[in-house]
Formats: structure tokens, C-alpha cells, sequence
């Protein structure tokens, strides 16, 4: 019996030791951690990523030729989360460890431990995921992406990187879809990065290079045609008050203003129409709106609605690209200007004044909108996003521009 309570002992320790270990265990410092790994100052557009493209090639090949393909993951995986144990968690160690997240060991246990936390912290990182640690849907699909899949992105988009790299200036902004972020490039090194929100597959961002020319604080929005068709006509008809709870008027072709009743809303009668939505906090572009040339009625703008940013697939525009924390990127873009100085508090002054103004910028920058679904960088990290609009499913290097 002695012997029996001891054991008991034993396991209350066991569990109560784990408890507080895993209650130490540093979540934010593994997250930050991550972030720094994957965010290096390399832009995604560089000679410096084709070079490191080639290294992960090289590396890629070498496990191929070597090993085939890693395996991918059992329906245990899905869920795990530290402070499980179960053979699973193994099997997920050394995935991780084949891919770069975490310190090859000799011998793993099936334990959810600190390490492992931090390793899939990272792997989620590297693809664009929600970093929580966890073996949620989304990290469950990415880690089922089998080896020769990803060795192809590798090589599809270093050719595509290499293309663009020999066009660029000192000075440039890129907008990676994919990856539904934009950086702000200069000297050669990332001076912004920014979480965005791009086009749907049915309504894709156009592939261009243009140069951004003006920046419109607090814009009246003209509801383009096609929204008008496809989206405004069908919340007219839930919503007969739409129209007026987001401030929107409407005009003939004369300019005359028109009332929403003058309209007849179960047939296309309003695409004969103009829709203009007046500034301020419900306005579909936010405070500002960022101008470049091209044909396809683009731009850069901001957005009242910020949950979107927090989302792993941000595609959910009509084309147009929605910028977080676009008073940083408005405020560098306009620092060279004459007339100023447009620094970020004067760029936030204006938001918050509602009053419509447009600046050209005496410099226009150049601004290339692109499609990178794999890059790496100089820590040797190689990042991965989905193919969401099938280029890479189509073999598509090269795209025609404006």
C-alpha cells in the first residue's frame, strides 16, 4: 500500500509539474521571434531573394534526391496544441525539423513541448498563417502540401523574381497578392511593410508596374460600374435604405442629383447612374486613396473595415487594394515634396479633419503589383503562400503589363 501512494505522488507532481511549465512557456517571445525570422530586410522584388531562391532550390533538390518527399501529416495532427502527448506529435517534430522550424534532434518525443510550440509558430509564420501555435485548418493544410509542390513554387517564382528584379529603381512600392502585403522599398532594403487586402479570385488586382502619382485624403468614392451591377443593386433590394445609411447620392448624366425611389431596383436601371459616397468614417476608401496609372480603375486606398487585416486570406476586394496603416505609407510616399512637410503627423492631421484634399507628388514613385506564392531571404527562411488565383497551376512566368 506505502508503495501504491507513493506512485500516486509521483503522477500528482508529474501533472503539476508539466502545468507550470507549460504555464511559463513565452507565446509572445515565440511569436516575435517568428515574425523577425520571416520579416528580413530583403524586398520580396530583389537580386537578393533570387539568390536566395537558388540556395533553397539546391537545398530542396538535395532532400529530394535524398529522402523523396516528407510525409505528410496523419488525422492526428490536426488540433494539436501544446501540452498534448501522442504519437502524432512526434511525427510532427520532425516535419518541422525537416523544414527549417525547429533544431534537428536525434531522438524526439511525442511530448507538445516548448520547442515544438515555437516550431510551429514559425512554419505558420513562414506561410502567412494566424500565429497561435496550434495545428489549426489552416496550418493542417499547409503542412499537407507535399515536397515536390513546393520545390516547384521554389523555381517557378525565382524566374518570376528575376524578371521584375532588373526592372526596379531605387525607390519603389510592391504589392505581393498572394501574400496580401505591400512594402515600401528604398536602398534596397524594406523600409514599410504593410498587411493588405486584395482582390477576389473573380475580381482579381491586375499585375502591373505603374508609378503612383497623387494622394487623395478623405475622397468622395465613385462606385464603380461593375459594383454597381454586382453588388449595389442587390443591397438596394435588402436594404432599401442602404443607400443613405453610407451616405451615398445619386446623380444623372447631367449631374442632377436623383432619389433612390426614381430608380427601378429589380432590373440593371441603376448602372445608368452616378453613385458617389461623401467622405468620413463610412466611406469604402477610409481617409485616403493612393493613385497610379492604369486602365483597369486600381488603387490603393484605406478601409473602415480593419477586422479584414487580421484574416490568413485576405482576398476580398473588387480589384483595388486595401492598406493597413496607410497614414505611414501616404506620409512616406509625400516626405520629398515641396510643399509640406507631410510628415505622419501631418498626414493623420488631415484624416482626422474630413476634408477632401489631393496632393500629386512631386516625385512619382514607381509601384509594381506582382505574384510571388514562394520567396526566401538571407536567415535562410523560405516563406509560402496559396496559389489563389491557379498562376502558378498555369505555369505563368512572365505577365503582360498596362
Amino acid at each position: 500500500m506505502p508503495h501504491a501512494a507513493a506512485a500516486e505522488d509521483d503522477s500528482f507532481w508529474d501533472i503539476f509539474n508539466r502545468d507550470a511549465a507549460l504555464k511559463g512557456v513565452d507565446k509572445e517571445g515565440a511569436t516575435a521571434t517568428a515574425k523577425t525570422l520571416v520579416d528580413s530586410i530583403e524586398p520580396i522584388l530583389s537580386f537578393d531573394t533570387a539568390y536566395n531562391l537558388q540556395l533553397a532550390i539546391q537545398n530542396y533538390e538535395a532532400f529530394v534526391a535524398a529522402r523523396g518527399s516528407w510525409d505528410l501529416p496523419s488525422r492526428d495532427t490536426f488540433g494539436l496544441k501544446l501540452g498534448d502527448s501522442r504519437r502524432a506529435v512526434a511525427a510532427l517534430k520532425k516535419r518541422l525539423m525537416i523544414n527549417g522550424d525547429m533544431t534537428l534532434e536525434k531522438k524526439v518525443n511525442d511530448s507538445f513541448d516548448e520547442k515544438l510550440d515555437a516550431g510551429v509558430r514559425l512554419f505558420q509564420a513562414r506561410h502567412g498563417l494566424q500565429i497561435n501555435g496550434q495545428v489549426d485548418e489552416a496550418t493542417f493544410y499547409a503542412l499537407s502540401v507535399p515536397t515536390d509542390y513546393r520545390l516547384n513554387q521554389l523555381k517557378l517564382n525565382a524566374q518570376r523574381v528575376e524578371q521584375w528584379a532588373t526592372a526596379l529603381t531605387d525607390r519603389y512600392v510592391v504589392v505581393n497578392i498572394p501574400a496580401a502585403t505591400i512594402e515600401a522599398v528604398e536602398a534596397s532594403q524594406v523600409a514599410q511593410r504593410h498587411v493588405a487586402v486584395v482582390g477576389k479570385v473573380d475580381r482579381a488586382t491586375p499585375i502591373l508596374n505603374s508609378k503612383i502619382h497623387q494622394v487623395k485624403f478623405n475622397p468622395y468614392w465613385t462606385v464603380p460600374k461593375s459594383i454597381i451591377q454586382k453588388d449595389l443593386i442587390r443591397y438596394m433590394n435588402e436594404d432599401p435604405e442602404y443607400l443613405t445609411k453610407f451616405r451615398i447620392h445619386i446623380f444623372d448624366g447631367k449631374g442632377n442629383e436623383v432619389q433612390a425611389t426614381q430608380i427601378d431596383w429589380s432590373t440593371n436601371d441603376a448602372v445608368n447612374y452616378n453613385f458617389r459616397q461623401e467622405p468620413g468614417a463610412e466611406n469604402s476608401m477610409g481617409h485616403c486613396k493612393i493613385d497610379f496609372y492604369n486602365k483597369y480603375d486600381v488603387y490603393l486606398h484605406d478601409t473602415p473595415q480593419k477586422a479584414l487585416f487580421d484574416e490568413n486570406a485576405r482576398f476580398h476586394s473588387s480589384g483595388c487594394v486595401r492598406v493597413n496603416q496607410i497614414d505611414k505609407l501616404a506620409a512616406w510616399l509625400l516626405r520629398d515634396n515641396k510643399k509640406g512637410p507631410w510628415d505622419l503627423g501631418t498626414v493623420q492631421a488631415t484624416f482626422e479633419s474630413n476634408q477632401s484634399l489631393e496632393v500629386p507628388l512631386d516625385t512619382q514613385v514607381p509601384i509594381h503589383t506582382t505574384y510571388i506564392t514562394a520567396w526566401a531571404n538571407r536567415l535562410g527562411t523560405v516563406s509560402f503562400r496559396d496559389d489563389v488565383y491557379q498562376y502558378d497551376a498555369a505555369n505563368i512566368i512572365s505577365f503582360s503589363d498596362t
